[in-house]
């Protein structure tokens, strides 16, 4: 990257991320996502991921800096700073594959999209989801039964998956998680790590009285009936990080928080 290298600033819509924008531009100047040599999102998590769903294809690095009330994708904001550059520079880079997800419908149709995070099936009414689960064609759980299921990225892991329970996973280790959500049987199961390349399939047993949804990232599609998931193998995004807080050594620690 040059030392004066031409940054993309984008913003969420809050007024303390608008007001940074404004300052960002004023000192290193304003370049569409498509001219520039990185991206700079300001927001929260939230944004990241909205930032990396629409320009991701560009195959561009990003920078972000937290604006948001979650930032574990974000570096800290320096207000005014002037170093921004010298921080471009140095930052460390941390490579990730989305997940590829296929939706079936009730109605016969599909729909695809992708995921930074983690893709989750829920139930949509007070009934419990049972679901099949798939690992490359054969069968592993004949039927799950409970709130749902997730499948989740090293970056994803700490999220969600998380929160319900599952592995926190580090970043180059091609693994995936495979976590119920709020199961009641099997009862004592809670999950597997599975290599990045595996297929995984969800086949929503009883759709019509047990209605299932499904979203990747911030994407939902209702009335499911099958998907099917597996790592990216042509997309891939190159977040940058102060090496300070690089995004491995925060995987690392939150498995030390107590």
């Amino acid at each position: 990257m040059s030392d004066t290298p031409r940054i993309a600033f984008l913003a969420s819509n809050t007024e303390a991320a608008q007001f940074a924008r404004a300052a960002m531009v004023a000192r290193y100047g304003d370049h569409a996502p498509e001219e520039a040599d990185v991206l700079c999102p300001l927001g929260g998590d939230g944004f990241m991921l909205q930032t990396l769903h629409r320009h991701g294809a560009l195959g561009r690095p990003v920078f972000g800096m937290k604006l948001g009330t979650v930032g574990f994708l974000m570096n800290q904001y320096r207000e005014d700073d002037g170093e921004l550059p010298a921080r471009l520079a140095v930052a460390e880079p941390a490579n990730l594959r989305p997940l590829e997800m296929l939706a079936l419908t009730e109605s016969g149709t599909t729909t695809g999209s992708l995921a930074y995070n983690d893709v989750s099936l829920l139930r949509q009414t007070r009934q419990a989801a049972h679901i099949g689960v798939d690992l490359n064609g054969q069968e592993r759980v004949a039927e799950l039964i409970g709130d749902g299921v997730l499948v989740a990225t090293p970056a994803g892991s700490t999220a969600y998956n998380y929160s319900a329970h599952g592995p926190i996973l580090p970043l180059g280790s091609h693994t995936i998680a495979l976590t119920p959500l709020a199961p009641y049987r099997p009862r004592r199961w809670r999950g597997a790590i599975l290599k990045a390349d595996t297929e995984v399939r969800f086949r929503v047993l009883d759709p019509y009285k047990r209605p299932v949804s499904v979203t990747a990232d911030s994407h939902e599609t209702r009335d499911v009936v099958e998907v099917t998931i597996r790592e990216s193998r042509e997309r891939r995004v190159t977040l940058l990080f102060d090496p300070e807080h690089n995004l491995e050594d925060r995987i690392l620690s939150e498995q030390f928080m107590f």
